[in-house]
């Protein structure tokens, strides 16, 4: 009798509550008497923090109410920056609007729009060229400002089976370092190609095995191979915030990082310039795709975990700059097919946002490669039990297509029944691998300290080009 006698009067509430408002008011309510009302309503549970919807009011509410649940949601929550994702059985989560983010099927209509845009290889080159163009501009790269005339400084050389490693860092702006390690093969006859491996968003940062596996094997191949640090991460927390990596002038960063490191590899006398390559995974892959679309210095390219019409990636280092806006909206996959007709392959796994590459993003690469014959030279390793990692099934697939298109002898790095063998590489701790030693002792005077710094400095660096 209790129980019934709540609901009443809660009811009642209710009724009372949308009753005194009219449009004089705009019809105005608490966002969170709103989503009580939507939860019994629609017989859903809606999860989320008291944070994100105290204080906040919705206009017109009950207006933005439609038979179906979760049309419902968005014209309520639209209206206050706010999104949903399903979270189980008539359960939805509530988060802010992530903007990064379309479905599934909103990702695969932009694709096909996009491909109303060009038909044959001289449209889609025009299409190319005016992206480039918005994108440097977007990154604020346009012109690159002038390398600091310092040189590399590099740590001695480590030996291994077959390999050798040396930490570098290298001043990509004045006072701003970033720091990687190269790997080279053991012997070097005549020209070898150049693999730049950022890094992802993953825990131990460049450290990881896996990573140390997938660069020390290049270098057992033949190539020279470099891994280095996300802006603010890595040893790059010397000078910055770890938070400093999610503002919009890291993916600039980033960027100027790639082109500085290639400067410095292609003038190494060892290096092959027409064989020239990025892969990275997560983070790294949305870097790998846009080095490539900027950078024709590049001539093969393999994002890992990364190719998606629908997630632009969602940390600032990667969509925090206006690169998807050029061209009247873009996406990862039209980034991607920047590359065309260079080589380029695409691995994917089944648990995350790559999960539907074999049959919307990976078909539209196909389609653009057509334009200039070479549908050969772009592939798709889809994992579907896998997830966002860079483990080994990911890394042989690199192998093989580094091998299959740089002319690499694969045995080298074959075990007696031709599976890869990564057990001859050395798994380093990551004290071996700083360039400015443990406790940051060795970092040059110069150096900046602090993200109000760098702005300053590259405002400086931007004013002079």
């Amino acid at each position: 009798m209790l129980k019934k006698l709540f609901h009443i009067t809660c009811c009642l509430l209710c009724f009372t509550a949308v009753n005194a408002q009219n449009s004089d008011d705009a019809y105005r309510e608490p966002l969170k008497q709103v989503l009580t009302e939507i939860e019994n309503q629609y017989g859903v549970k809606l999860r989320y923090s008291d944070d994100l919807v105290n204080n906040r009011f919705v206009t017109y509410a009950r207006w933005r109410f439609r038979p179906d649940v979760e049309k419902t949601l968005e014209n309520v929550l639209a209206a206050e920056d706010l999104s949903f994702s399903k979270a189980g059985d008539k359960i939805y989560k509530i988060s802010n609007f992530q903007y990064h983010l379309k479905t599934v099927e909103e990702g695969k209509e932009q694709l096909e729009y996009l491909s109303t845009l060009y038909h044959d290889a001289t449209s889609w080159e025009k299409r190319k060229s005016e992206l480039r163009a918005c994108m440097y501009q977007a990154l604020q790269l346009s012109p690159i400002p002038a390398a600091p005339a310092s040189k590399p400084i590099i740590t001695p050389v480590r030996k291994m089976d077959g390999y050798t490693v040396e930490n570098i860092a290298i001043e990509v702006l004045p006072g701003v370092y970033t720091c990687g390690s190269i790997y080279k093969p053991a012997k070097i006859k005549g020209k070898i190609p150049v693999v730049l491996c950022p890094d992802g968003h993953w825990d131990q940062h460049r450290y990881r095995a896996d990573c140390q596996y997938r660069c020390a094997t290049l270098a057992r191949m033949g190539c020279i191979a470099v891994s280095y640090d996300l802006f603010a991460w890595g040893e790059s927390l010397l000078q910055f915030k770890s938070e400093d990596h999610r503002r919009s002038l890291a993916m600039t960063v980033q960027a100027l990082n790639a082109f500085r490191l290639l400067d410095y590899l292609l003038s190494l006398k060892e290096a092959d310039t027409s064989r020239v390559a990025i892969s990275g995974g997560s983070g790294g892959g949305s870097h790998t795709m846009l080095v490539t679309a900027l950078d024709d210095r590049i001539k093969l390219s393999a994002p890992v975990v990364m190719v998606s019409s629908w997630h632009s990636g969602g940390c600032p280092c990667e969509s925090g700059m206006p690169v998807h806006l050029c061209g009247g909206g873009t996406n990862n996959v039209e980034i991607a097919a920047m590359a065309a007709p260079r080589p380029q392959l695409v691995v994917s796994d089944g648990k995350d946002w790559t999960a539907h590459v074999p049959e919307i993003e990976f078909p539209y690469l196909k389609k653009m490669y057509g334009y200039y014959d070479k549908e050969d030279q772009v592939e798709n390793v889809h994992l579907p039990n896998e997830g966002h990692d860079y483990g080994i099934n990911k890394r042989t697939a690199l192998y093989e297509f580094l091998a299959k298109h740089f002319r690499l002898d694969l045995s080298k790095v074959k075990d007696a029944n031709g599976k890869i063998d990564e057990s001859k590489v050395t798994i380093e701790p990551k004290q071996a691998m700083y360039v400015f030693g443990e406790h940051g002792e060795k970092l040059p005077a110069n150096a900046i300290h602090g993200f109000d710094q760098l702005q300053k400095v590259f405002a400086e660096a931007v004013s002079k080009k």
